[in-house]
């Protein structure tokens, strides 16, 4: 067997993405809910990960928008620019590009006076630093931070349906 550098090369470029699902009935219509997925106030008391807006076009997060955030993982400060792909009355989708790439996806249905959502995230790593962070990334998500992030919003939309 011939040492390939260019082999080793591709395989250290890109770490494969790895997806975490995770769902749960919210007690509030899908307007509800997608209120507070693209709510940026919002999003910062119930996300996974502690992060601040540095920049965005807009108020809210709607489809066709960019932000840039700004964060820490695995004990690094870490920004991303944000691109909404979907922000509909049943789906938002979102990709942010940094170090990682983090490719997250919510799918809202009514299910009677609540509402279903399906959560689920894609991770990438590239290069030394990004697969090291996506392998954080990845811990932090098979802990349960997807899963405790949706018991978070639930807990929003009771209080926004009182108000």
């Amino acid at each position: 067997m011939t040492w390939k550098p260019w082999l080793v090369m591709r395989s250290l470029a890109a770490f494969p993405m790895c997806s975490w699902h995770s769902n749960t009935t919210v007690s509030g219509s899908p307007t509800d809910v997608l209120a507070l997925l693209t709510e940026p106030d919002a999003i910062a008391r119930w996300a996974p990960v502690p992060f601040e807006v540095l920049a965005l076009d807009g108020t809210r997060l709607e489809s066709g928008s960019r932000a840039r955030v700004a964060g820490r993982l695995a004990g690094r400060s870490v920004e991303f620019d944000v691109d909404v792909l979907r922000a509909s009355h049943e789906r938002f989708e979102l990709v942010a590009q940094g170090p990682i790439c983090i490719d997250v996806k919510y799918r809202v249905r009514p299910t009677g006076a609540a509402s279903e959502v399906e959560a689920s995230i894609a991770v990438e790593g590239r290069g030394l630093f990004g697969r090291t962070l996506a392998k954080a990334t990845e811990a932090l998500l098979a802990g349960g931070a997807l899963r405790m992030s949706l018991e978070r919003l639930a807990r929003e939309v009771r209080p926004a349906l009182a108000a």
